[in-house]
């Protein structure tokens, strides 16, 4: 669907716009604005949960498998989470939101007390260009941005774990006379 907004991009226009009525010094303007905001949300929002609620009522009908396509849109999921109507939990959100990463990542914990996400990258067996840190960072709050809006921080962990261990390898200590590799083996006194 080209040409439609996307839940982020709208959000920030509401705000330039909002910010634009603001700078005008108007007062009653900006009060009026804002109230208007909250009237369609308030409005758009109690048509999302009643499409929701009668989607969802009896999940052995069809009805089922529509209410999984609007989930699996990103921008009817990001209305749902917006108005505190998506089904899914926080961590079943991140989830989703993390598949869609150009780079693997391991979410290591979520912290909802201060919005903060630890993500480690996955190595794979490819070429290992997943990306710089601030790259697989930016991408990961972009998709989190609609889903997930608990999480309000990412922190990219070091991949120490992922890393082989070196094994070092030195010379054998010598051997007496008749310890060779097929000697007898010699029992302790």
């Amino acid at each position: 669907m080209s040409g439609v907004l996307d839940a982020e991009r709208a959000g920030r226009r509401v705000e330039e716009i909002l910010d634009r009525l603001a700078a005008s010094g108007d007062r009653a303007a900006c009060e009026a604005a804002d109230e208007l905001v909250r009237v369609l949300m308030e409005f758009y929002g109690a048509g999302l949960a009643r499409t929701v609620e009668l989607l969802g009522r009896e999940p052995g009908r069809p009805a089922a498998g529509a209410l999984d396509a609007l989930l699996a849109d990103d921008l009817v999921a990001s209305l749902l989470v917006l108005h505190g109507l998506h089904p899914h939990d926080a961590a079943t959100r991140i989830a989703r939101a993390l598949e869609g990463l150009p780079q693997s990542v391991e979410n290591t914990g979520f912290d909802p007390a201060t919005g903060e996400l630890r993500l480690r990258p996955v190595v794979s067996g490819g070429c290992g260009c997943g990306g710089s840190r601030d790259a697989v960072e930016e991408s990961a709050r972009d998709a989190l941005a609609c889903l997930a809006p608990e999480v309000t921080k990412v922190v990219l962990e070091d991949d120490t774990a992922g890393e082989p261990v070196l094994l070092q390898i030195g010379a054998a200590p010598p051997r007496a006379a008749g310890d060779g590799p097929h000697a007898p083996a010699r029992t302790p006194r």
